[in-house]
């Protein structure tokens, strides 16, 4: 079953978390979520780079674990937003080398290079992990403040 606690129609919490079994069409809610958040958060700056980020974490975890069951967490830092995607496979992703015309394996590649951190944590409890980025506003340009 799909657990999903996070922000109400009026009011926009600091931390989204919800759990999930991916699906067909996973990612694209997940996205869809994820843009509503940062709407609702006045950091629409960076809801290109996050949804595509995101959308990367999420095709891991349906091509390499097993149940394709994951948690997500949005987190509002100031002046940014942190993604943060965790499962229960062991093996920690690694940006693939490959060919130019290889139809794969540049997923982590286009997550660093459209988000301002990310990174893996090992699970300590157990034998998952968390991949995370971040993505800040622009310096200079401030977020629409919280209703």
């Amino acid at each position: 079953m799909n657990q999903v606690t996070g922000p109400r129609a009026a009011d926009v919490e600091t931390r989204y978390r919800a759990e999930f079994a991916l699906g067909e069409h996973s990612v694209r809610h997940l996205r869809r979520i994820l843009w509503l958040y940062l709407k609702g958060s006045g950091l629409l700056e960076v809801a290109d780079a996050a949804e595509l980020a995101l959308s990367e974490l999420l095709a891991n975890v349906i091509r390499h674990v097993p149940g394709r069951r994951c948690g997500i967490c949005f987190l509002l830092l100031p002046g940014a937003v942190r993604v943060e995607v965790s499962d229960e496979c062991p093996r920690l992703p690694v940006a693939a080398a490959q060919e130019a015309l290889a139809e794969g394996g540049r997923g982590l590649l286009l997550v660093e290079a459209v988000t301002d951190r990310w990174g893996t944590t090992p699970d300590p409890g157990g034998p998952g992990k968390t991949v995370w980025f971040e993505c800040e506003v622009s310096p200079g340009s401030r977020p629409a403040p919280r209703p």
